[in-house]
């Protein structure tokens, strides 16, 4: 039988300022991204994310991004390879004492926008990410694109690494996400949406912008948290893949 992880980025709330479905979400989802207080969140939301996503049993990871709450994260930045090491170490630190705080593990790390799509292509962001992570904890597993050079440097080191495709993203013709500021680029119809799930998870490929057609071998799916109506596209497309045969759980209950 196929299995899938299902994911989300959430906790991306701020002080006053409430992002995202996030309660909705925990009911339909089998892993949480949680954000690290850089690019969304703050300590108080990082607290009561971890502990919803303990009451829903959700697989729990760690979600660091640029220090940009203006551009949420999705804005490059020039940093050395010693200083996004840091940057990772501090996010996933903080997260992993909150998990403590509440007794409960914490699973995985994946890296947010800007940061998550500079890693899949430069080996050097790569593996300043990839030694974080093993650094933090050998037995973490690292969250990247498909075929990425996050994936790489995650297997170099050692780590147990999660392939990672996107629902809701129209795809480049070398397995690359086309940039958010592209016609097209966010699939918003609930038919897209479940035309692309089912092809990436039943066929193991996915449609490019132009039409084509590349491999593409994921066992994780991500949905945005921030996206309208993401919920309610989860539930639906959790309904044809188990009409489909699939099963549905996070990766550490596959391991």
């Amino acid at each position: 039988m196929i299995t899938i992880d299902i994911n989300a980025d959430v906790g991306e709330s701020f002080g006053a300022f409430s992002v995202g479905e996030d309660q909705e979400l925990f009911k339909v989802i089998t892993s949480a991204n949680i954000a690290c207080g850089f690019h969304a969140g703050d300590f108080s939301v990082m607290n009561r994310t971890v502990q919803e996503a303990k009451k829903n049993n959700l697989c729990i990871g760690a979600h660091p991004g640029f220090p940009d709450l203006q551009g949420f994260g999705r804005r490059n930045m020039i940093m050395s390879p010693e200083e996004i090491y840091e940057m990772v170490i501090y996010q996933v630190g903080a997260l992993k004492a909150f998990c403590q705080l509440h007794h409960v593990r914490l699973r995985h790390v994946k890296p947010h926008g800007a940061l998550y799509n500079m890693a899949a292509k430069d080996s050097s962001v790569a593996k300043a990410i990839a030694q974080a992570t093993f650094d933090m904890e050998p037995d973490l597993i690292l969250y990247g694109l498909c075929n990425s050079e996050l994936i790489e440097a995650g297997k170099m080191i050692g780590l147990q690494t999660a392939q990672e495709a996107f629902a809701d993203r129209l795809y480049d013709e070398d397995g690359q996400l086309v940039n958010r500021t592209e016609p097209n680029a966010i699939l918003t119809t609930d038919e897209e949406i479940i035309t692309q799930v089912l092809r990436i998870v039943k066929d193991q490929q996915v449609k490019t912008k132009s039409g084509n057609v590349i491999r593409m071998h994921a066992n994780t799916l991500c949905f945005h948290g921030d996206g309208k109506n993401v919920s309610a596209i989860v539930r639906k497309v959790r309904k044809v893949l188990e009409e489909n045969k699939v099963k549905i759980e996070s990766l550490e209950l596959g391991i």
